[in-house]
């Protein structure tokens, strides 16, 4: 006689079994994710502890269903049948977890061939656990059709939720993984009663096989094998924790890297990259140039014209706002394969990467030129203009690489002689002056290792005793092979290939250990040195010039910094003011007269002295005006507590006016050239280095300076 299996009325024992389902479908997707890691000692693990604690959940899950099926007799198991049934649930889910060791394991998300044959596996391997759990009972194979399907179409839908590409913008993997274990929990447990009700047996099915392990012991390993699988879940709760909160550091230090590397690639005014950065890029670009023949680039050399008398007459704040005006203005012109960059001053450069026939580049510069040719308003409301000169390279035309941003510069340079305010292609008739520049690059980076680069010192004598009160220390280059090169010729290459900082820290350095030598010959000479506005943004500036004062054992009051006029004017040169008085320096404005200067901020300046500039004083026998500037310069000096000093007195004249007009101190031609620390020791300890007093009669100077006015 054969009987139809009714649903049994306990409820309880199908539930957990759904549950355990569940369990299962959600520590194998923690599974997948582990063995499929590059790290191969985690991966075994995992695949090893998945497998065990899958399989264990798997066995429980059927066991648990059976019995809730409420049979007219007593269930009993063989122990060897219960031991295979268990290992071959642990093979089989190691299996399931082995797709992911197959060659799709580099993706970062399984393959659609790969959750296709994990799926298709995995239902086929549940299928075939829930024949060989019930073949004793009767005909399994007629009632596994319909939910064998059902189970197969949750395997492949549950791990496609997790890992497929098209899922993820259903959420975050953890709200994936817990939506398809429920529905492959409560698909599995649909499928199993589905299975375990449509079963035909007969009564003697009972007696089949020996029966040596009762109902209760196998209940006790079934919660044994349930707990195993709810303590891997809960490790893989605790490792997906510990992934979440890797992740959250490696990605703030991701995030923490790039700002690093932004703010050592980025220029601080315009935020454009800096010199660096478009060196990369540019390199990068000329590599793919090269071996994958992507086509042309172009670079252009951008350098404004009108700038520098927009920032010496309103100042630095003005000249900050122009410039980051500008790098706006070019980073709006610029296509996302292109990039612009600031490469110091008033200097930019942009680099085109496929721009077509040089008739094209034209058209980018005309572009350039039109953007930075607009009106631009001052924060102060005045509106200014300016234009550009811009030099073009083209690659591989004009060279090299390595040539291509020194050729730009001379084409630059070309086109500024010509007027400015348009562009120029470079031609081989420029190559001499972008040698020249190159070159001077070139040795300039190794002149200090060489020690080709010495200072050169000129006196400052007092007024009217003629006694010198100091020297002004000078830079100079003698070159193996060019010989004595002047300031003029290598500073602006200094600053164009961001040299000056680099050369700024030995002039301070060399007059430090300069001073100390004279002092040791019994010479005391107060030292000037000029520092750039790089060196005054130098978070370590002061920091070095404590250190060589100490290394060297040099008083304070023996050292004065120069800093010019437009310079000091700027908003940042407050701060640095007080941080070089507080080391107890003397601090001096050089070229006074020349820029704009805002006299409420000069009054709150912890400057000791004024220099006038040349310029304002050559004339100053001839003409009555530069007498009037001059003289209320020196009013206004002495004003506010400050000394006056004018830098290059050429003749008697003018020395006889400047002490009419109560200068302090004279420095130029007229007492002494800049000269070497040997020959400068010799004249100050010479006759020619003596005190030589000025016969001051002041009824001639007097009467000198009212024929003036």
């Amino acid at each position: 006689m054969e009987t139809n299996l009714t649903p049994s009325l306990s409820w309880l024992a199908p539930l957990f079994s759904a549950v355990v389902s569940v369990l299962f479908f959600a520590l194998l997707g923690h599974g997948l994710r582990k063995v499929r890691g590059t790290n191969a000692v985690s991966a075994i693990s995992w695949w090893a502890a998945a497998s065990v604690a899958g399989g264990s959940g798997l066995w429980a899950a059927q066991f648990m269903a059976l019995g809730g099926l409420g049979l007219p007799w007593d269930m009993h198991y063989s122990p060897a049948a219960l031991g295979i049934a268990w290992g071959a649930a642990i093979v089989g889910v190691g299996a399931v977890l082995g797709t992911a060791r197959l060659p799709w394991r580099g993706s970062v998300r399984m393959g659609l061939q790969a959750l296709l044959l994990a799926g298709l596996w995995l239902g086929l391997f549940v299928l075939a656990r829930h024949s060989l759990g019930v073949q004793p009972l009767g005909d399994a194979l007629a009632s596994l059709w319909t939910p064998g399907s059902l189970i197969v179409m949750a395997s492949v839908l549950g791990l496609g939720l997790m890992f497929d590409a098209r899922a993820l913008s259903l959420g975050r993997f953890s709200s994936r993984q817990w939506l398809a274990a429920g529905m492959f929990g409560l698909v599995a447990g649909m499928a199993q009663d589905l299975a375990l009700s449509g079963l035909k047996f007969g009564v003697d099915s009972a007696v089949r096989g020996d029966a040596t392990v009762d109902t209760p012991t196998v209940w006790l390993a079934v919660a044994a094998c349930a707990l195993v699988i709810l303590l891997g879940l809960l490790g893989a709760l605790v490792d997906a924790q510990a992934h979440g909160r890797n992740a959250l550091l490696a990605s703030s230090l991701s995030e923490a890297n790039r700002r690093l590397r932004e703010q050592a690639l980025a220029d601080p005014l315009t935020r454009l990259p800096n010199r660096l950065m478009f060196e990369e890029r540019l390199e990068d670009s000329l590599t793919m140039a090269d071996e994958h023949g992507t086509g042309e680039l172009a670079v252009m050399f951008i350098d404004l014209d009108g700038f520098k008398p927009i920032n010496d007459s309103f100042g630095h704040v003005a000249g900050d706002a122009v410039l980051a005006e500008v790098g706006k203005r070019l980073a709006s012109i610029t296509r996302p394969s292109d990039l612009a960059a600031r490469v110091g001053g008033d200097e930019f450069l942009l680099l085109l990467n496929k721009p077509g026939a040089n008739e094209a580049v034209a058209q980018v510069a005309l572009r350039v030129l039109q953007a930075i040719g607009k009106q631009y308003r001052l924060p102060n409301g005045v509106d200014v203009n300016l234009s550009c000169s811009i030099g073009i390279v083209m690659y591989p035309e004009h060279g090299p690489g390595k040539k291509l941003l020194a050729n730009a510069d001379a084409a630059m340079y070309a086109a500024k002689r010509a007027g400015g305010s348009t562009f120029a292609f470079f031609a081989p008739a420029m190559e001499q002056d972008a040698r020249v520049q190159l070159e001077l690059q070139h040795d300039l980076r190794t002149a200090l290792d060489r020690h080709e680069l010495e200072l050169y010192y000129q006196p400052k004598v007092h007024a009217l005793s003629g006694q010198i009160t100091g020297v002004e220390a000078l830079a100079r280059w003698r070159h193996p092979t060019r010989g004595l090169i002047m300031p003029d010729a290598f500073i602006p290459v200094a600053e164009r290939f961001g040299l000056i900082g680099t050369l700024g820290n030995w002039v301070i350095e060399e007059a430090c250990r300069q001073m100390r030598a004279w002092m040791d010959d019994g010479l005391r000479m107060r030292v000037a040195v000029n520092l750039s506005m790089h060196q005054l943004r130098q978070d370590d500036l002061v920091p070095r010039i404590r250190s060589a004062m100490a290394r060297y054992r040099i008083e304070a009051e023996l050292l004065t910094f120069e800093i010019t006029e437009s310079v000091a004017m700027e908003d940042i040169t407050m701060e640095a003011f007080n941080a070089l008085a507080g080391v107890g320096v003397s601090l001096s404005i050089d070229d006074f007269g020349t820029a704009y200067s805002n006299f409420a901020a000069l009054r709150k300046l912890p400057a000791k002295q004024l220099k006038i500039d040349r310029s304002l004083f050559t004339d100053i026998d001839q003409s009555s005006d530069a007498l009037a500037v001059v003289d209320a310069m020196i009013k206004m000096a002495h004003a506010l507590g400050l000394k006056v000093v004018a830098e290059g007195v050429e003749t008697e004249a003018q020395r006889d006016l400047l002490l009419a007009l109560n200068c302090d101190e004279l420095q130029g031609f007229l007492y002494a050239k800049p000269m070497s620390a040997s020959t400068l020791t010799l004249w100050a300890m010479s006759d020619e280095g003596e005190t030589h007093p000025v016969d001051f009669r002041p009824s001639i100077y007097t009467a000198m300076v009212d024929a003036m006015k």
